[in-house]
């Protein structure tokens, strides 16, 4: 059993694979925690939560003289406002007598097998025979205020999911301005929290801060998961590193606003919590109302954060991207954007497809431009039909002529937007977010939709519907370039519009969910302005995210870097862009863009009709060996094998496969050096005894000398030069 109940001592206990999670129910109620960490069978670990009058710390009513009994210092579950813990809280409720409290204590609890439900929410997926859930009902009896814990265990899977729900049951309105939906409280200080920031065309940098005494958050505001933060952090052991070290993941299943905040107290304890940003929320519970929040995923390794990541990567890949696009490789695709932005016509794109088509690539995308009176970027949002000056014979006949080329067709919408300057907005200016006498915001000369309204996600599911059905579309990508603000609703009452951010999220995944689910072989690829909402709750969706508009291949070693310790490789869009890139101005050369690019999904951005003989040839040859080495880079392990804020020289990378019969290794030379020393390359993941051929050279090596020898570097001469290696077992 992976939960397990001693009901003697109130105790409850969850195993995965590799690790323990363990609490008690407190002797006045509350619901205490014990431990989090490497797998320990066997064992009250509630020992570890211990008494001490700290002063100043007040306890329960019913405590008394017990002054060790606080609930400021005892590690706890899930805490709330205004009883005593001056620890950051999941919960802040406000009763109808304005009163700030809640002191939620257990009534009872069930476990069975299967997954708890999340209505409306993306959540990791598993069967009945792969997960166990646990629910434990907490009440404020004052209030009638309840929640239910839920804590979802994929033993194999090696992680914990939590959520909760929480419901009036009284008479009276409560309102609540936090509703976070997990805390690890752990009895250690002196850890590191990693987080992963970053802007447009810069994303998840990765930032290592120790936990200070006070408090240390990461999040969002801006209405999405954002470019600026990432909903996933790690927190660890101050020497931890990919091969070392206690570390444990917490990966927000969210799309929208988030926070996550770390503290260390007074004792030295450390407490971390994840969920909604409270900033601006706030949700009326009237009698009988329920409200969930979205779901955290947890993981713990004691070996350090390569083994994290690659745990992530399997649970993405078994039990949260759609299953279906993961069985198959992704076809090999041009972009038109970074070619001809706007500026395009029917026949130049089709000589454009017809030139990429006899290179080997197999899906023609037309980006934005295409539809309403779209010319530039101030007109034409929400009018969903296509533009005749551009494309006179419409969507169905220039698909058509595409697959005469044996091209599939993809296309570029944001449904999300509008334009002043559209038919959409002249008809209903109501159904946008802005606050009545108040200018609006305006972020690329567009607002927002308010799609936490029914007719305005019907609207759009029509005419994208329309859209799919006329041009047979193969593959969608799904843009939203701007953030939320002006977020005001004309469809909800002032009491409710600190719901609207949340509610918008929700609108959001049931127009995903209807549109990806009518069009279930459509690859969808999710984009915010490149990777401005790379988030688990876009992934249940979309198999893929565009991880950045910035294609710069030296730029792109750092944010895929970033990117890999959450997420997996074969969710990132990768292209190859021109050879002066278009963001930085940089010159790449085109093996190195490519290089770069398979660490991804990969396809071009690039005017393949200007190659010469030369670069045609190594077109051809970069998407051969993509399509060699595609099953490892889908499927296999990922390996960080250097790091861009320790090594100015190299970056480098490895996949194995996970049978560890072959492995790719990826080489950039980002900083070239006179005079250099040599270099080598530890490989890792390899099968230590195995004897291994390098594609290409006689010499034999045994998965030992690879990995702790290290495989020596050649000299790579010229700027930002690469190579790769490939490895079999013989």
């Amino acid at each position: 059993m992976s939960i397990i109940y001693t009901p003697e001592k109130k105790l409850f206990t969850l195993h995965t694979a590799g690790s323990t999670w363990q609490m008690k129910v407190g002797r006045y109620g509350h619901l205490l925690h014990a431990y989090y960490g490497k797998k320990v069978e066997d064992m009250d670990l509630s020992c570890l939560i211990r008494e001490m009058n700290r002063g100043f710390c007040g306890v329960p009513y019913e405590a008394g003289e017990e002054r060790g009994y606080s609930l400021d210092t005892l590690p706890q579950e899930y805490p709330a406002f205004g009883v005593g813990d001056y620890r950051t809280a999941c919960l802040h409720a406000v009763h109808e007598d304005g009163s700030q409290a809640a002191e939620l204590r257990y009534v009872s609890h069930r476990i069975y097998d299967g997954r708890y439900q999340l209505p409306g929410l993306p959540s990791v997926r598993a069967s009945r025979t792969e997960t166990q859930t646990l629910e434990i009902l907490l009440r404020d009896k004052s209030s009638e205020l309840e929640v239910v814990l839920y804590y979802g265990v994929l033993e194999q899977a090696d992680v914990i999911t939590r959520a909760c729900r929480i419901q009036n049951r009284g008479k009276t309105p409560i309102r609540l301005l936090r509703a976070l939906s997990c805390c690890v409280d752990l009895p250690d200080g002196n850890m590191d929290l990693i987080t992963f920031h970053g802007r447009h065309a810069m994303e998840r940098n990765v930032q290592r801060t120790r936990i200070p005494h006070g408090r240390l958050s990461a999040g969002s505001t801006r209405g999405t998961s954002s470019h600026q933060s990432n909903p996933f952090v790690i927190l660890c052991d101050p020497d931890a590193g990919e091969d070392w070290g206690n570390c444990c993941g917490m990966t927000f299943v969210y799309s929208g606003n988030f926070l996550a905040e770390a503290e260390t107290d007074q004792t030295d304890q450390t407490r971390i919590v994840m969920g909604i940003h409270p900033d601006g929320f706030c949700w009326t519970l009237e009698e009988g109302d329920t409200f969930v929040t979205p779901e955290v995923i947890l993981t713990f390794r004691p070996d350090g954060l390569g083994p994290l990541s690659r745990t992530l990567h399997d649970l993405y890949r078994e039990h949260l991207i759609p299953r279906r696009f993961l069985e198959k490789r992704r076809p090999i695709l041009l972009n038109n954007w970074e070619v001809t932005e706007f500026d395009f016509t029917e026949e130049k794109l089709l000589s454009l497809a017809e030139s990429a088509a006899g290179l080997g690539m197999e899906l023609f995308v037309m980006d934005d431009g295409w539809f309403g009176e779209r010319n530039h970027d101030k007109s034409g949002l929400g009018d969903w039909t296509a533009n005749r000056a551009k494309l006179p014979s419409g969507l169905r006949g220039f698909s058509e002529k595409l697959r005469n080329l044996s091209m599939k067709f993809g296309i570029w919408i944001e449904p999300e937007m509008v334009n002043e300057d559209s038919a959409l907005f002249r008809a209903h200016p109501d159904w946008c977010l802005q606050v009545p006498g108040r200018s609006p915001n305006l972020e690329r000369c567009q607002l927002v939709l308010d799609l936490s309204r029914q007719n305005v996600r019907d609207y759009l599911f029509d005419c994208i519907s329309k859209v799919l059905d006329e041009s047979q579309a193969s593959y969608v990508k799904w843009d939203m370039n701007r953030n939320l603000s002006d977020v005001w609703s004309a469809a909800l009452p002032a009491s409710r519009q600190g719901e609207v951010s949340h509610r918008y999220v929700l609108g959001l995944y049931e127009l995903m969910e209807r549109l990806t689910g009518t069009y279930p072989d459509i690859l969808w690829e999710g984009c915010s302005g490149g990777g401005g909402r790379f988030d688990a709750g876009i992934l249940c969706y979309m198999p893929q995210i565009w991880c950045s508009d910035n294609t710069d291949a030296v730029e792109r070693t750092r944010i895929q870097y970033g990117t890999s310790f959450g997420y997996p490789i074969c969710a990132v869009g990768a292209h190859v862009s021109a050879g002066i890139n278009q963001q930085t101005g940089r010159q790449v050369p085109l093996e190195t863009r490519a290089e770069v690019a398979m660490a991804g999904t990969f396809g071009y951005e690039m005017d393949v009709q200007r190659l010469d003989a030369s670069e045609q040839e190594q077109v051809r040859r970069q998407i051969q060996n993509y399509i060699r080495f595609e099953h490892i880079i889908r499927l296999g392990d990922y390996y960080r094998l250097t790091s861009p804020d320790t090594d100015e020289t190299l970056a480098a990378w490895q996949f194995v496969a996970k049978d560890r019969t072959e492995s790719l290794v990826s080489i950039v030379a980002l900083h070239p050096k006179a005079n250099p020393p040599f270099r080598r390359i530890r490989l890792k993941g390899l099968e230590e005894h195995a004897v291994y051929r390098i594609d290409g050279e006689d010499q034999v090596w045994k998965g030992s000398a690879l990995m702790y020898a290290g495989l020596p570097v050649p000299p790579l001469w010229g700027d930002y030069q690469s190579c790769h290696f490939y490895i079999r077992r013989l």
